[in-house]
């Protein structure tokens, strides 16, 4: 009988997770349980993810506010601070927020709009049209804002962020000018001392900043790439992609996560017998159609996987081929002419026909967001996606 599933996804539940524990141990160990629980086998190229919050947990890489407070006085020192295009978010950006205003004497708070960089909506674009305002050319003060837009909360939160984090700033003792505006050079009329809040736009904004001027350019990837009094740090990124974790503290995303995704391969394969693959994921890159939000607020999907996950797919469209090359057969006829083209495609196919209406996205994108749409943000408990014939296809 042939075999009728393809790409299996198991969302592996596991112990909490506390600093210090040997996690690459605990996740083989919980897949290794989930088999026995569930009776299924190991293969070669199933793909085992791990959540970056739990890599982090475990490195204990977390930094309390008065950390960030300390990097943000030492990189500024008593300048008023351009806090630029910063996202709407309770959990991802009001903790780094407040430890920025403890750092400083005044902020000048510029959020893109309508909408921030994820796409969480400070205005409707209907409401922008109404008013007869230009996004790309206009800059709006927090007076002209509110006279045309009023209060907007957000669609799912039920917050105001734009109160929300004029609060927060003057709670740490700062004072707060806001701003709307979505070029980043507008800032500079009320201070040369830049600190860039976007995330994947982040290095534009940064050359255009410097060029038109600004004497002070940092980005959140420069806030806490070095430890500060022994806190947690990470190199490549700083603060994007911390999360909330008290009222006082940030997580931070993991660091080394290609040595963990190996280390955590070895200990797979030893105990299965497999060639097994892993990777370590963040935000999944998809978009919610109703709130037009992006999900993907971390800095990378995957900030460290094993080699068998580099690449992009390397797929034929089977509708293109039943329309076209094998359009007059049908049934078992068709469906060996099909197997045998794939079985002998060539091994790059881009820029073919044949390729058209496949996803042509990293297997790290793809696969990174099947995990975090598996695991979810939430209380089901499974830090651990365990993935099978993924990289099967209609021929196997």
């Amino acid at each position: 009988m042939s075999r009728m599933i393809g790409t299996t996804v198991r969302g592996v539940r596991a112990p909490i997770i506390r600093p210090g524990d040997d996690l690459a141990q605990i996740v083989t160990d919980s897949v290794l349980e989930a088999a026995a629980s569930e009776g299924f086998s190991f293969h070669d190229r199933d793909v085992v993810g791990v959540t970056e919050a739990v890599v982090a947990k475990a490195q204990g890489n977390y930094a309390s506010t008065d950390d960030i407070a300390e990097d943000v006085r030492s990189k500024f020192g008593d300048h008023p601070i351009g806090v630029i295009f910063p996202i709407l978010s309770r959990n991802r950006f009001a903790i780094c927020l407040r430890g920025i205003a403890r750092g400083a004497k005044k902020i000048v708070l510029m959020f893109s709009y309508p909408s921030d960089e994820v796409g969480n909506t400070l205005v409707s674009e209907e409401k922008l049209e109404a008013a007869g305002v230009n996004p790309w050319a206009d800059v709006l003060d927090e007076k002209r804002y509110r006279a045309l837009f009023g209060e907007n909360k957000h669609l799912f939160t039920g917050v105001d962020y734009v109160e929300y984090y004029a609060s927060l700033i003057r709670e740490e003792g700062a004072d707060v000018e806001i701003l709307f505006a979505n070029r980043p050079t507008a800032v500079l009329d009320h201070t040369k001392h830049v600190l860039c809040c976007d995330i994947h736009t982040r290095e534009r904004t940064k050359r255009l900043l410097r060029a038109a001027g600004a004497e002070t350019v940092y980005g959140l990837d420069d806030i806490l790439s070095a430890p500060v009094n022994g806190s947690g740090f990470n190199a490549d990124y700083g603060l994007l992609g911390s999360n909330k974790s008290t009222e006082s503290r940030v997580k931070l995303f993991p660091r080394d996560c290609a040595a963990f995704a190996h280390d955590l391969q070895r200990k797979l394969s030893e105990a299965t017998g497999r060639q097994i693959e892993a990777l370590v994921y963040g935000d999944g890159a998809f978009r919610d159609p109703v709130g037009k939000i992006w999900e993907l607020a971390d800095p990378v999907v995957s900030p460290g996987f094993t080699e068998g996950l580099s690449g992009l797919p390397n797929e034929v469209k089977l509708k293109y081929l039943a329309d076209n090359q094998f359009r007059d057969l049908s049934g078992g006829e068709l469906k060996q002419a099909v197997s045998e083209y794939i079985r002998n495609k060539k091994a790059d196919l881009k820029g073919t026909m044949e390729t058209q209406g496949t996803t042509p996205r990293r297997l790290t994108a793809l696969i990174g967001s099947l995990c975090d749409l598996t695991s979810g943000s939430g209380d089901k408990g499974t830090p651990i996606v365990l993935i099978q014939g993924y990289f099967d296809n209609f021929a196997d």
